[in-house]
């Protein structure tokens, strides 16, 4: 029987068919997975594994990775990982590609993905990463490599681990999608744990997530975040969030120190007492703006523009700021002082016993060491206007102020605070030096002082008149008061003309039988024909050269020094009466002990004889003839101050 063949038609059909079901039937698509570790590993920069890799082949083509791991990079520890999932699932439209050569990919779903992101204390963080520039020319995206489009993320039970021990973080988040059902689902997230070395708790709902890339959509965003006492809250719209612009967004935020921000924006702010403020934030031009907010901080209204450029070395911030009413405690802070009151509304108890604490120490300077860290974060420049000045006992009715931070050097220029009809303007600097100090310089001008308003803040005494004079002081030290302890300079003050309360003069001498009188507003005034001071400053001491007040019925004069550095009082005063007096006590008043707390009452053993009218008006007319070209008075201001220089020839 003959043997039959096969069919040679059989062997070039049937061999490739039994093949390829072999090889259907062994298909796996993990064969593929060292070229996908290789490819993802190399655009990464970091080692990438799948455990699994699967493909479902139709004209969207799903991919799926089981098992995804992407490591840290070295200096981190191996496990747990920079990121992981259970799957990472794609579709990609294969005719989209054939046809146009776009990539689309109409869905991406992530299973379980953890993300541990880890910074160390030299500045070193896993979640950086390096992923080099585009090969077009000048670092543009060629058309091939166009952004591809994404339909539909979905995240599904997320987690991320953060900790960051510069900023004393370590929290917490929950990140998935809300809404699958729909077509549009919304990324939620979820915060606790600590940051700043304060606890943190946070909800944030956005829109979704690759609706970010249509800026023709507006992409809403509500979020409320809580640090420690700090309360933000944010809800708006962004028209076009990846270049943060069109923003329709609405910024809350209060708590009990304005200080406790910087963590949270990276803008240095000195201590504020409790404050609530609101306003509109944008990003325009690489520049974050907080605008047209208002609200307030202790007793006093703030509101106006802060602009926060970042991308140089450090940020620079821009602010324009307004009050209408400020009590001048509050802004204690930016001078090294406890801000508030103990009365201040909304105080916590910390602050309160702080406020507390500060003044029963006895000190009046502020005497806290300033932050140069916090002076060195950012450049500064500030526009402050105040429109009225409140508080107990404040001589000053409105203030202006320009400062400029520059690489930790401070300039106000300039400072500006108005006392009745004239205002005290001046220039501050501050210039850092080795050993953590500052070397501060301040040139200030008192310019027709109305005499009126001095007095009206001691609730007792009046008077009337216009006070010229100028003020030099230059020092160094780690805090305002040591710059002022350590300081040198001078002060120059002259008044002609105007009148002080005839008690107050009385007093001065222990004319107790006139200030009885005056008590009793007979009279109620006394005329001033001429007051000068001059006093010298040498190393944190003031030495009060000459200080004489020429009244109608008396010439005081007042000698001795004031300490700084230590805030004592050593002043004299001594009186020479022009005439007949009721009750006079022939000896000088003694002015010592600390500046919040000083002693006045009369020198002790005094029984010395006075020379009299004339011999005191020859002792006091060579140092006020030196000093009346030196004090800018008024057009014919100074003709009294000269009568008394002539009366005294005279004699």
């Amino acid at each position: 029987m003959a043997q039959r063949r096969i069919p040679r038609w059989l062997l070039w059909t049937g061999v490739p068919i039994l093949l390829i079901g072999l090889l259907i039937s062994v298909w796996s698509w993990d064969w593929f997975i060292p070229l996908v570790e290789s490819r993802a590993s190399a655009a990464l920069g970091r080692k990438v594994t799948i455990e699994h890799l699967h493909v479902r082949l139709g004209r969207v083509v799903q991919i799926s990775a089981d098992g995804l791991r992407v490591a840290s990079p070295e200096g981190f520890p191996e496990d747990p990982p920079f990121a992981r999932a259970e799957r990472l699932s794609a579709g990609l439209d294969v005719m989209a590609y054939i046809r146009d050569r776009a990539l689309v990919i109409p869905s991406i779903e992530v299973m379980r993905p953890v993300v541990e992101a880890v910074a160390l204390a030299d500045g070193r963080a896993n979640y950086k990463f390096d992923l080099g520039q585009p090969a077009g020319e000048g670092g543009e995206t060629p058309p091939d490599r166009a952004a591809p489009r994404i339909g539909l993320l979905r995240i599904v039970e997320g987690k991320a681990h953060v900790v960051d021990p510069r900023l004393t973080a370590d929290f917490n988040l929950d990140v998935g999608t809300r809404g699958e059902e729909s077509a549009d689902p919304r990324i939620a997230v979820e915060a606790q744990g600590t940051y700043a070395g304060q606890p943190i708790r946070g909800t944030a709902l956005g829109g979704a997530v690759l609706a970010l890339q249509d800026s023709g959509k507006a992409w809403p965003i509500e979020m409320r975040l809580e640090n420690g006492p700090t309360q933000v809250s944010v809800r708006g719209t962004v028209q076009n969030p990846l270049a943060l612009q069109g923003a329709d967004v609405r910024l809350e935020m209060k708590g009990p120190d304005m200080g406790l921000l910087q963590p949270l924006t990276g803008v240095p702010i000195p201590k504020t007492p409790n404050y609530e403020i609101a306003g509109q934030i944008d990003y325009i031009a690489g520049r974050v703006r907080f605008r047209d907010f208002a609200g307030r901080m202790g007793r006093s209204d703030l509101n106006g523009t802060i602009t926060v450029t970042t991308g140089g070395a450090k940020p620079v911030v821009d602010a324009e700021l307004r009050s209408r009413r400020v009590d001048l405690a509050d802004l204690g802070g930016f001078i090294g002082e406890e801000p508030g009151r103990t009365t201040t509304p909304g105080q916590t108890p910390e602050q309160r016993r702080a406020v507390a604490r500060d003044q029963a120490r006895g000190r009046v300077l502020p005497d806290d060491p300033i932050n140069f860290p916090k002076i060195e974060a950012a450049n500064v420049n500030l526009n402050y206007r105040a429109e009225s000045i409140v508080g107990r006992n404040m001589p000053f009715d409105n203030m202006r102020a320009e400062m400029e931070v520059k690489d930790g050097a401070i300039t106000v220029r300039p400072l500006a605070l108005g006392v009745g009809t004239g205002r005290i303007e001046g220039t501050v600097a501050l210039t850092p030096e080795e050993g953590g100090k500052l070397r501060g310089r301040a040139d200030v001008q008192f310019q027709r002082l109305d005499l009126s308003r001095l007095m009206r803040a001691t609730n007792g005494f009046e008077g009337a008149g216009r006070i010229n004079g100028r003020a030099r002081i230059e020092g160094a030290g780690g805090s305002f008061a040591d710059i002022l302890g350590s300081g040198t300079g001078e002060i120059t003050l002259g008044m002609a003309g105007g009148n002080l309360s005839a008690l107050l003069v009385d007093l001065s001498g222990l004319r107790l039988g006139n200030a009885l009188l005056s008590a009793l507003q007979l009279p109620d005034r006394t005329v001033v024909q001429c007051f000068v001071a001059s006093v010298a400053l040498q190393r944190g001491i003031a030495n009060l050269r000459t200080v004489i007040l020429d009244t109608e019925d008396v010439i005081i004069n007042a000698t001795g020094d004031v300490n700084l550095a230590r805030e004592r009082l050593n002043v004299r005063l001594r009186s020479e009466s022009k005439g007949f007096t009721i009750g006079a006590v022939p000896t000088s008043i003694h002015i010592d002990g600390g500046f919040r707390n000083p002693d006045i009452g009369p020198e002790v053993g005094e029984l010395l004889t006075r020379g009299g009218l004339i011999g005191g008006l020859a002792a006091l007319v060579a140092p006020v003839a030196g000093l009346l070209p030196t004090i800018q008075f008024g057009s014919g201001e100074n003709d009294r101050c000269e009568a008394l220089v002539r009366r005294a020839s005279r004699r």
